[in-house]
C-alpha cells in the first residue's frame, strides 16, 4: 500500500480515456456529475455527455435507446439512485433486452455520511445481482476502478460498477490484470481466510496485521466481482484454512455475505460475517464514526476470526 485514492476520480478519468479511444462511449449523469465525476467526461466530449437531471429513470431508458443505436453509454449517479430509481427500467429494459448500458453506483455504501440513510446504499449490490444478465463489479482501491470501467466496456451487456465517496488505500498493482471472477489473494494465510469486498479491503488488511501480532495467520481475498460469482473458487479457498470471515460495507443479506455461505454449502469450515446488519444508516460527522458504529472495522473482524478459531 502506497497512497490514498479517490475512486469516483478514477472513474471520471477512465470513461475520458475510453472516450478518446472510441467515439461510441457517451456519458449520461443525473445531476451530480461534480460529486461522481462525470463532469470530466463533459469537460472532454461535451457533445456526448448528457446531463438528466434529477431523472434516474429518463437517464437509464435514454440510455438504453443509445446502447440499441450502437452507443456505450455510462451511466452515473449515487447508487441508492441509480438502483432503487430506475430499478424498473434497469430490469424490464436494459437487463431483459441484454443492452450495452454501464451503470456506476457512486457514494455507494455508508460513505455519503452527511446525508443519512435516504442516500446511504447499503442494497444495491443485492439489488443489481439479483438481475439475470447483470454482471456487478464492486472494485476495491482507485486501479481497480479503472480496470472494472475497462472491463465494463468490453463486456457486451449490461454492468453495474460500485464506488465509495472516501479515498481508498491502495493494492492493486497496474499490471495486475483484471479478470472477471477472479479472487485476488492480497495477503497468504493458513488459518483464516477473510473475503472482503470494496472499501472493507483495507480494514481486512488492518486485521491481517493484528491477527499476526497475536499469532494468527490471515488470508485476505479481495471479491471484486459479486457476478458471476466464483462460488467454485471461494470453496477452494475455503479448503486451506480453519475458518471464513467475509467483510463487506452492505447488508448482509444479499451481499458477499450470502453469497460465500452459498459457497461454503457442503464445506464444515465455519463461517460468519462483517456487515450491516439490515438496518438502515444515519448521518454522522464523517464516514469513520459510521463504520464504527456499525462494526464495519478492522477489530470486529477479528473477534470474528478468534472466535471462529
Amino acid at each position: 500500500m502506497s497512497k490514498t485514492q479517490s475512486q469516483r476520480l478514477a472513474y471520471g478519468e477512465e470513461i475520458v480515456a475510453l472516450g478518446a479511444e472510441n467515439p461510441n462511449v457517451v456519458a449520461l449523469e443525473a445531476d451530480l456529475g461534480k460529486s461522481t465525476m462525470s463532469c470530466l467526461f463533459q469537460q472532454a466530449y461535451p457533445d456526448r455527455y448528457f446531463e438528466m437531471g434529477i431523472a434516474e429513470q429518463d437517464m437509464l431508458s435514454t440510455a438504453a435507446g443509445l446502447a440499441a443505436s450502437g452507443k456505450i453509454p455510462f451511466c452515473s449517479t449515487f447508487a441508492v439512485f441509480a438502483t432503487g430509481r430506475a430499478y424498473d427500467q434497469i430490469r424490464q429494459t436494459i437487463s431483459i433486452g441484454k443492452l450495452n448500458v454501464k451503470l456506476c453506483g457512486s457514494s455507494s455504501g455508508l460513505s455519503d455520511f452527511g446525508d443519512g440513510s435516504t442516500h446511504q446504499d447499503i442494497e444495491d449490490v443485492a439489488l443489481m445481482s439479483v438481475i439475470p444478465n447483470m454482471t456487478v463489479l464492486t472494485p476495491c482501491d482507485a486501479t481497480e476502478t479503472r480496470q472494472a470501467v475497462r472491463m465494463a466496456a468490453a463486456i457486451d451487456g449490461p454492468v453495474y460498477i460500485r464506488v465509495v465517496r472516501n479515498d481508498l488505500p491502495d493494492y492493486i498493482g497496474e499490471d495486475d490484470k483484471f479478470e472477471i471472477g477472479k479472487l485476488r489473494v492480497l495477503n497468504e494465510g493458513s488459518d483464516v481466510a477473510i473475503f472482503a469486498q470494496g472499501s472493507m479491503v483495507s480494514a481486512s488488511m488492518k486485521a491481517a496485521e493484528l491477527l499476526k501480532a497475536q499469532g494468527i495467520s490471515a488470508k485476505v481475498v479481495n471479491v471484486s466481482t459479486m457476478k458471476p460469482f466464483n462460488y467454485a473458487g471461494v470453496a477452494e479457498i475455503a479448503k486451506s484454512v480453519k475458518a471464513v470471515v467475509t467483510a463487506e460495507e452492505h447488508n448482509y443479506i444479499g451481499g458477499l455475505a450470502s453469497a460465500v455461505a452459498l459457497s461454503l454449502r457442503t464445506s464444515a469450515v465455519p463461517m460468519d460475517y462483517v456487515a450491516v446488519q439490515d438496518v438502515f444508516g444515519q448521518s454522522a460527522y464523517g464516514s469513520p464514526e459510521l463504520m464504527e458504529h456499525y462494526g464495519l472495522t478492522a477489530e470486529n473482524i477479528v473477534d470474528k476470526a478468534k472466535n471462529l478459531l
